[in-house]
């Protein structure tokens, strides 16, 4: 009688959704994502900086769009077929992310994630969790959380982002 395998993962071990933004690819907790659709045509807001591209109607919920790309400073956007809206739910917040596409779903396991390197104030990292590395890929993983709830963005509040 053959023992049945289980594969048992670690409590530390994380799974992030990773997609791209310019040349580069980043990651989000899998946890926080609740779809993901091909982009929509959003109704800009007046007054919004231009990174929130406005609001979707999501079967009936009103969802505000960032487009990170814009958020990070990386350029213009341009949107064509592979362009993606990441739909987040962080502590009952529906948010739409726009990237340029996504990637998969890889796991890492602690030793494969690294603490975001210091830069001073040259660069901001606040919304950098850390770097995860597998083979020759590297990710920058995003605290999705701190950056909804930033103050220019202001999306979520911290209350909700902690409870997240």
């Amino acid at each position: 009688m053959e023992a049945a395998s289980v594969h048992a993962t670690p409590a530390d071990t994380a799974e992030f959704l990773t997609f791209t933004l310019g040349g580069e690819e980043y990651g989000v907790d899998i946890l926080k994502v609740q779809e993901i659709r091909g982009y929509d045509t959003v109704t800009r807001m007046p007054g919004a900086p231009d990174f929130m591209k406005g609001v979707i109607n999501l079967r009936g919920t009103i969802v505000p769009v960032i487009d990170l790309r814009l958020k990070f400073g990386l350029g213009d956007a341009n949107y064509d077929a592979f362009t993606v809206m990441v739909i987040l739910n962080i502590g009952k917040r529906i948010v739409g992310m726009v990237v340029d596409s996504v990637s998969d779903v890889i796991e890492l396991d602690p030793e494969e994630m690294r603490p975001a390197p210091e830069f001073g104030s040259s660069i901001d990292t606040r919304f950098i969790t850390g770097l995860g590395t597998r083979d020759d890929r590297m990710l920058i993983l995003l605290d999705i959380e701190k950056l909804l709830g930033s103050a220019d963005i202001g999306l979520i509040n911290a209350v909700v982002a902690q409870a997240a």
